[in-house]
């Protein structure tokens, strides 16, 4: 008999070759945080049951078939590849059997992202609810657990782009830059064990300075009479140990660190133990960089942006992270993998990460292979108006407008504003101890763009470690570590009014080429210039480098983002296609252009 579970990508759009190495009975099996291990877990990833009903119903007893998780329910895939409109649900359920040997234990439930508000049960008992698609949250379920079979239910309400909420470039009408939508889970499902006192989170901060690495640990715990401990190796060679109270902040001394850099991204291993009397009781495995990222003048006296204390030209392309078959989410670990060594292939030394947050193994990736990543904050707000969002800033070179009025870009309901900030703060908890991460965008192109001097200033605050680009591209506010501008459609120019801020061309470039059986659609195509062959686009590229980009960065420019890594559904202008199978310029050719040094 075949008990292999029942799923197949749903035709109609091209798939890329990893579509053909997914297991659906041991999906995405990596670990899912591999900044905080633990060696006992439960991969919860698979063939689930699902059914769409009206948003009024209560909780369905029939389902109508499956869906493979974690790709979206939009999405190939799935196996279901259907849209969820505003006025519909989507549920999810799946029976499962706990390990015997988790068995007294905590028993921990993870999402890594569901879009957009999340409702979970657990054998017909609620044990809580999320809203925010792109950040990963924790139910304790140990109290709702039973010896034998279990079920979860997920009820997912994704209001897409009629609601104001963050959604990024998702929209129930794709067409140009945005794209298919995404509903439902589409980052890991897992379950943990831990014990009764355990390490709940931990937040990693170097300093080169001091050579020293300071480590906060948030412990679950009601005994105060337990000890943390931290180990910090290289290799197999313990470099220094450390121990204090809970509550207290351990520093380890990392004597003549060897600093990770894009050239060399070496990573130091971490071990963090509770510890009562002499008994280990939790343990977690993690690792470090020893780096800077700073702002400040070369010996021309000109602003620049600092990796290590020293000036580094961050050139950078644009990554949106959408996949023709599984969309938000890559297919495989390889397939995530793989745009980042392409990138780092190609000669970048940054990957703009655009309005997507990403797992947290792509970011382990971004460390692992040494590529500076700047992190955009999913936009929301009100819809993109013509007027406002491209014709004054494309046309009207250095445009202006003050974002304080809160309607200018549909952000005067103040709980959709609070909203915007509780989620722009659970995206930096999120990602703080990645070692890539260099900088934090609040905004892009206004779009859903309000205070972004105090946003700017309050990322700041609570994040001093990374740079911030307050207002990608324009209706600059003067606030930030950046002066950032996005030029399309006219020659390169080194930017103005620059208010003791490094000079960045955030966005340029968006060469476009249709590749013929690798495109989401061949009757349909957008690009910011067009060209027929590869030989133009090639020469095109090379002009728009060697005579436009490279003669404004000993004038001051410091960073730059080429549109873009991928192509993304009808939009063409990527350097490899969707499928990610044809890099449409020579990469050899590609790195020598893009290796550009101060």
């Amino acid at each position: 008999m075949n008990d292999e579970p029942k799923w197949s990508p749903v035709p109609g759009n091209i798939l890329t070759r990893w579509a053909g190495d997914i297991d659906p009975c041991n999906v995405l099996p990596e670990y899912p945080r591999p900044q905080m291990r633990r060696n006992s877990w439960m991969n919860m990833n698979g063939v689930w049951d699902y059914v769409i009903k009206p948003i009024k119903e209560d909780m369905p007893s029939d389902f109508q078939g499956k869906i493979l998780v974690p790709y979206p329910l939009e999405s190939s895939l799935s196996g279901v590849k259907r849209t969820l409109l505003p006025d519909e649900k989507l549920w999810y359920r799946r029976s499962f059997t706990i390990n015997d040997t988790f068995k007294g234990n905590r028993l921990l439930l993870h999402l890594g992202a569901v879009d957009w508000k999340a409702e979970v049960w657990i054998n017909n008992i609620k044990v809580g609810e999320h809203t925010g698609g792109y950040y990963p949250f924790t139910f304790e379920i140990t109290e709702f657990i039973k010896d034998g079979e279990n079920e979860i239910i997920v009820a997912v309400w994704d209001p897409t782009d009629t609601y104001g909420q963050e959604r990024g470039k998702q929209t129930l009408k794709p067409s140009g830059i945005f794209y298919t939508p995404v509903s439902g889970i589409w980052q890991a499902v897992w379950i943990e064990p831990v014990p009764n006192n355990y390490i709940k989170s931990i937040k990693l901060t170097p300093d080169i300075d001091i050579e020293e690495l300071s480590v906060e640990v948030e412990v679950q715990s009601e005994d105060e009479d337990i000890n943390i401990e931290a180990s910090a190796y290289d290799g197999d060679k313990e470099i220094n140990i450390d121990r204090c109270s809970i509550g207290e902040t351990l520093k380890l001394k990392i004597p003549a660190p060897k600093l990770w850099s894009p050239n060399s991204p070496f990573l130091y291993d971490l071990k963090v133990q509770l510890i009562k009397n002499t008994a280990v009781i939790d343990e977690i495995t993690s690792y470090f960089g020893m780096r800077k990222f700073s702002i400040g003048n070369d010996n021309a006296g000109i602003k620049r942006l600092l990796l290590n204390n020293q000036s580094i030209f961050q050139n950078g392309v644009l990554d949106q992270g959408y996949w023709p078959d599984g969309l938000y989410t890559a297919p495989t670990d390889e397939a995530l993998k793989y745009d980042i060594e392409t990138a780092k292939k190609l000669g970048f030394n940054m990957i703009r990460k655009h309005i997507k947050v990403e797992p947290l193994r792509w970011y382990y990736h971004c460390d692992k292979t040494g590529i500076i990543v700047w992190q955009d904050m999913i936009n929301g707000g009100g819809a993109m108006e013509t007027l406002r969002h491209l014709i004054i800033p494309n046309l009207v070179k250095g445009a202006s407008l003050k974002d304080t009025s809160h309607n200018l870009f549909g952000r005067q309901d103040k709980s959709n504003r609070d909203n915007y900030k509780k989620e722009l703060k659970e995206m930096i908890d999120s990602l703080y101890n990645a070692v890539s991460i260099g900088l934090w965008v609040p905004f892009n192109e206004a779009w859903g763009q309000f205070d972004a001097s105090e946003v700017s200033n309050w990322v700041k605050k609570y994040d001093s470690t990374r740079l911030v680009d307050h207002a990608s591209g324009w209706y600059d506010q003067g606030s930030g570590d950046i002066k950032s501008v996005h030029i399309y459609f006219r020659k390169l120019y080194m930017p103005k009014k620059l208010n003791n801020r490094a000079a960045a061309i955030t966005e340029y470039g968006g060469y476009s080429l249709l590749e013929k059986g690798h495109v989401w659609r061949e009757d349909k195509e957008f690009g910011y210039k067009r060209f027929k062959t590869k030989d133009e686009l090639k020469n095109a590229y090379t002009s728009l480098i060697n005579s436009q980009l490279k003669p404004l960065v000993p004038r001051g420019v410091s960073a730059a983002v080429y549109t873009q890594l991928t192509d993304v559904e009808t939009e063409i202008n990527g350097i490899i296609t969707y499928d990610r199978e044809v890099v449409k310029i020579d990469p050899e050719i590609m790195k020598e252009l893009n290796t550009i040094k101060l």
